[in-house]
């Protein structure tokens, strides 16, 4: 081998070595926050414009669930969303939304740790949220709220932006597919297997805690479930979680991710 084969070899090994290591380096991750502002730069060039802003919620959830149930399922689910659709990350979670009145105290505002904001604060929030992100380069901003309270909220904002964007590229998508997922399929399916609407609850019932389980069981207080003590509206319950399961909350993920993704696909196309 001549010397200018042999360098024109090591000088290969060498760039072979360095690409694989900045691969190395780069994290399996699609939560922008766990990004340099590089490496969103790059991913965003090679067309992940599609962004998943996850809305939640601080509040009650009865005995038997942590507080931040909602922040902790959606962030869950929009990256299981992101990872189906390949072109998309996933925003920071927004934990502060709209849940009641202050003074005197309403709806989950009577029980403690329940954080609520103005209407128009949240509102400004999503706005200028999406506003920074359409900045940076992200063409389809995908909002979806786990909560049911403020539905119409992300609505109004979402139209919002897309009158302000209408001359631009951008689009802001207020999906109710990934909220509707859990309150039609999901309960359908439970109550294909003979679960009850007193058992499966709107709040806190076998439904949300199943669903909870199946996403992330360390948010729920499985000793409470068997335990004997009140699960009422009293109690912030509304149904009865008592016969909950990972595996009956799978419905719930496998519908909301699969109805939810469709729907990014049909919004993005007809953008």
């Amino acid at each position: 081998m001549t010397m200018i084969a042999l360098r024109t070899l090591l000088l290969c090994i060498l760039l072979s070595l360095k690409m694989a290591l900045a691969s190395a380096q780069l994290p399996d991750t699609v939560f922008l926050e766990d990004l340099t502002w590089t490496e969103l730069k790059n991913q965003i060039h090679d067309g992940k414009t599609t962004i998943i802003v996850p809305i939640g919620g601080t509040e009650q959830n009865g005995p038997a669930m942590a507080l931040g149930k909602h922040n902790v399922r959606v962030k869950t689910l929009a990256a299981r969303i992101a990872r189906t659709l390949g072109n998309a990350l996933v925003a920071p979670v927004i934990a502060y939304v709209p849940e009641g009145k202050l003074n005197p105290p309403t709806e989950h505002m009577r029980f403690p740790g329940t954080i609520t904001i103005p209407d128009d604060t949240f509102e400004k929030t999503l706005d200028a949220a999406a506003r920074s992100l359409k900045l940076h380069g992200f063409r389809d901003i995908v909002f979806l709220g786990d909560h049911g309270g403020y539905q119409k909220n992300i609505k109004v904002v979402a139209q919002r932006l897309n009158r302000d964007w209408a001359k631009t590229p951008a689009r802001a998508h207020a999906l109710e597919e990934y909220y509707r997922a859990s309150e039609t399929s999901y309960v359908q399916a439970l109550k294909s297997r003979s679960y009850r609407d007193s058992e499966i609850g709107t709040h806190a019932g076998l439904a949300d805690t199943s669903l909870m389980l199946a996403v992330d069981p360390s948010v729920v207080r499985t000793n409470q479930l068997t335990a004997d003590i009140d699960m009422d509206r009293a109690h912030g319950v509304y149904g009865d979680p008592r016969r909950a399961s990972a595996e009956l909350g799978q419905l719930g993920v496998n519908a909301i991710v699969t109805q939810t993704v469709e729907a990014i696909k049909k919004a993005v196309a007809h953008r």
